[in-house]
This record gives structure tokens, sequence and C-alpha cells, in this order.
């Protein structure tokens, strides 16, 4: 595990992006404790004030990984984190809100529920395998006073009424992720531990399917990373990224 820290950027994933991978060696983190643009999902600008969280980017190079099952990866990443916030378990729980953010509760409960961490792959794909992959998270640590046009956010500051440092927080996080992908390339199956953290699995909720508003139930998630809902009327629909979004936790 190598980390580079980095005073300010304007995004750790975009930093990576321009740098020669080739000479990039695995599983080295580039730790900027400003950024200026941070990019979430769906192309989303992710804030974060300067010095009070976690932002990061993980340069990865994948073992025998299948190009059209790199959504194991965001498993992986994903569940990593809940093993991570695991150690603070006594005071609220994690939960996964697809396909990779990250919502903690308070108790066992998955309802109230507020975002804590965010996380972002980009892989590039060589002779159909990831050959290299690019993973981006951010984690609210000490902020607590986040911008009104910030959707549902916590931190661990405000779930537990401390401030961190922020080295062995991420020592510690990359400690679980790096377990997470050993124990993705020797083969381990990561589909159960997922579902079982999935936020709304077998709930009533609202979401925006496409161009249309429905009530719909989570009942799965494929091995694309697609998510499987069953309308209301009985619609099964099968769902890119791009195309649902959920309109409350």
């Amino acid at each position: 595990m190598r980390i580079e820290e980095i005073g300010s950027v304007e995004s750790t994933n975009k930093y990576c992006e321009a740098l020669d991978l080739a000479e990039v060696e695995d599983f080295t983190c580039y730790w900027a404790l400003e950024q200026t643009a941070g990019i979430g999902q769906r192309g989303n600008h992710w804030h974060s004030a300067p010095g009070e969280n976690l932002t990061f980017s993980l340069v990865l190079k994948p073992r025998g990984l299948a190009a059209d099952r790199q959504f194991r990866l965001t498993q992986a990443l994903s569940l990593a984190v809940v093993d991570f916030f695991s150690i603070f378990n006594s005071q609220f729980s994690t939960f996964i809100k697809w396909p990779n953010d990250i919502y903690a509760a308070e108790g066992g409960e998955r309802r109230p529920c507020k975002k804590i961490c965010g996380t972002l792959v980009s892989a590039r794909v060589q002779g159909g395998q990831v050959a290299t992959a690019i993973c981006g998270i951010g984690l609210n640590v000490n902020e607590r006073d986040f911008p009104d046009w910030v959707p549902n956010p916590t931190s661990l500051s405000l779930l537990t009424g401390r401030r961190y440092e922020l080295r062995p927080l991420l020592e510690g996080l990359l400690g679980c992720i790096g377990r997470r992908c050993d124990a993705l390339y020797a083969g381990r199956n990561l589909d159960e531990e997922y579902l079982a953290r999935l936020l709304n699995l077998g709930v009533e909720a609202r979401y925006k399917y496409k161009d249309e508003e429905l009530t719909a139930t989570i009942t799965g998630v494929d091995a694309y990373g697609q998510l499987l809902l069953t309308a209301a009327d009985g619609r099964r629909l099968v769902c890119g990224m791009k195309e649902v979004s959920q309109l409350a936790c």
C-alpha cells in the first residue's frame, strides 16, 4: 500500500487519469486534502470542505476480472466501506444505496438514513479484462455544516460527536479495501453480502424510471450491476444507472 498526499487538486480521479498508469504501482492511493471539483455518480459534483473529510482515489490492477463483470469491483469497494464503518456500529449502521453510495442510520434501522460516503469506479479494459481501475472515494468525516444543495448528508463527526484524525482513518479504510479485493480476486462471490446491505431491498418505494415516476420494489441486482425492480403494476424492470433514481431514501 502506498499513499501519495496531495495538497489541493481539482479531482483525484482526474489527477489519476492524467498519469501513466502503467508506471503506477497496484494499490497506490492519491489522497487530496482539498478537492476543488470532486466528481460523484452521474457526473454530479462531490462537495467536501478542505481538510475536513477523506477524498482520495485508489489505483487498482485487478487480477482476472472480466470486463463484463467489473461491477464486482464496485461490490467489493462498497462492502469494504461497510466493513470499515462496523468499527462504529454501536452508534449507527451503514447500508448501500445502489449502486455504491453508503448511507448511515442510527442503530440497526434502515430509516431514516443519510449519505456519508460515495464511490466512483472508472475502469480501463484490455483483452476482455479490467487492466486498471481508478476508484474514487469521498467520505464525510469531520464536516458538520453542509451547503443546502448537498442532498441528505451526514458525517462521522455528526453521528458520533467526535473529531477524527484523517490519516489513521484512511489507513484503516485502505486495509478494509485490500481485504475485500483479495477475496474478490480469489473468486469469492459477494452477491449475498451486497444484497444483505442493499437499502430498500424488498421495500416498496418511489422511483423515477426513465421519464416515469412509479412505485416499485427492489428485488435484486444482476451480474452487470443493473437494478432489478418490480413495479406495483407487476412489470419487471432491468435498470441501468442512468435510467433510474430513487426519489427518497
